[in-house]
């Protein structure tokens, strides 16, 4: 089955539709923003990141009548037992932005010992509105939390974020560098391999 040529991503975030863009060049599909399209931004009401993704697709699907990619990503860390979760973009309370975001995880990790987490992405493509069978992928990035932000790059919680293998936090990577070892590198990667495979 052909491909489409045009897919809206349910994001408002311009950080990750640039690393989206970028990650699936090559396949011939345009990709919007449901803001160009008007379309308003989805309530996350869920306590996973699956059935939140579902929800943005969906929605953004329902309005705008194209094919719809959505993630819902965030940064799950051990010693606050998985959070902040699904509530990472608003960790530091509702319209928080990334620094403030960043300074209230930081507080609550200064004196932690144990400083694990992984960014997760859940990535789904739905058809149409009622697709009752979306593709659906995902993708982890473990790590551990530096008790103050590094690097100029990236968005969330790239700053804070230290990629154990290269040494460097998310934000101290180039765009390439990062979509090579990220959460949603890894969903797009297996994403695009579905497509590749003719399941669309």
């Amino acid at each position: 089955m052909m491909l489409p040529s045009k897919v809206a991503i349910a994001s408002g975030n311009a950080g990750k539709i640039r690393e989206i863009n970028l990650m699936f060049q090559g396949l011939g599909m345009e990709f919007v923003s449901q803001g160009d399209l008007g379309v308003s931004e989805a309530d996350e009401p869920y306590d996973t990141f699956l059935e939140n993704a579902l929800t943005k697709a969906r929605h953004v699907s329902k309005y705008s009548k194209l094919p719809v990619l959505a993630d819902d990503s965030g940064i799950c860390v051990l010693a606050l037992d998985g959070r902040p979760g699904v509530k990472s973009a608003r960790f530091a309370g509702e319209g928080a932005i990334d620094a403030q975001n960043n300074n209230h995880l930081i507080e609550l990790m200064r004196n932690a010992v144990d400083r694990r987490a992984y960014f997760y992405c859940a990535l789904v493509l739905v058809r149409h509105f009622n697709d009752p069978a979306p593709l659906v992928t995902d993708g982890r990035w473990f790590g551990e939390l530096l008790h103050e932000p590094r690097g100029q790059e990236g968005f969330g919680y790239d700053p804070l974020f230290l990629d154990l293998d290269f040494d460097l936090t998310g934000a101290e990577m180039s765009l390439v560098q990062k979509n090579g070892v990220s959460h949603r590198g890894a969903a797009v990667r297996s994403m695009k391999a579905l497509l590749e495979s003719g399941l669309y």
